[in-house]
């Protein structure tokens, strides 16, 4: 894994689809380093810190977490930053938290409809041993937006609505014009794939009304905001 350089403060890790693998973010402050969402294993996190080291730059302070899903969270445990979520992400990591992890039980959660066979699929690629698993809540949360000051740069933590999670957070670099959404452009892969406009006009709105200039998704490179414009508004035409 490498770290990409995005702009002078603002860095990105690459995807990986064998276990779901998403982006992660590094902001560089002056002060204090802010990690975009925690990967989905210790391993994940391991090998972003190494990204991270190999670059001369400091272990991240702070983690900020986009969504509740696993591919975002379930490294948590191991980031050696305080980590940041929105109340409602913290409500589900707690649900999350009660689960047993183990084969019998995700075969009843996924014959019952409560996960969906991609998430199971990858977990189990990216967890040969199902007792690794450990789900926490963040050490701070937080409601509607929230203002990270990391030395000369600020990470704004706004809540937005998505239609692929209803706690997505998109986190803006004002300064390096540079936006972090996750996940939140895309369907609901709990609701049989459900895209619900309604939503996805109102994160449209809210997208169109952050100044950036690049947007980093959570499962592919970095884009413009004319592009993410333009593929929110394909995706309303559908």
């Amino acid at each position: 894994m490498d770290l990409k350089r995005l702009t002078d403060r603002v860095f990105y890790t690459m995807f990986s689809k064998e276990s779901d693998r998403p982006v992660l973010g590094y902001i560089n402050g002056q002060t204090r380093s802010l990690m975009v969402d925690a990967g989905n294993s210790k391993y994940h996190v391991a090998l972003f810190n190494k990204a991270v080291r190999k670059e001369g730059l400091r272990i991240p302070e702070i983690v900020a977490i986009t969504h509740w899903h696993w591919d975002h969270t379930f490294g948590m445990h191991a980031a050696e930053g305080v980590t940041i979520a929105h109340e409602k992400t913290n409500a589900k990591l707690a649900e999350l938290a009660e689960w047993e992890w183990t084969d019998i039980e995700m075969k009843k959660r996924l014959a019952a409809g409560i996960e969906i066979e991609f998430a199971d699929t990858c977990i189990r690629n990216e967890y040969p041993s199902l007792s690794e698993i450990r789900v926490v809540a963040s050490d701070i949360s937080f409601d509607g937006t929230m203002e990270i000051d990391l030395g000369g740069i600020t990470a704004q933590l706004h809540h937005v609505t998505s239609p692929h999670s209803d706690d997505s957070v998109c986190i803006l670099v004002p300064q390096e014009r540079v936006l972090f959404v996750g996940d939140a452009v895309g369907v609901d892969y709990y609701k049989d794939c459900y895209l619900d406009k309604d939503k996805l006009r109102s994160l449209l709105t809210a997208i169109e009304g952050f100044d950036f200039d690049t947007c980093v998704v959570g499962h592919a490179e970095p884009v413009s905001k004319q592009k993410i414009v333009a593929v929110m508004n394909s995706l309303l035409e559908r």
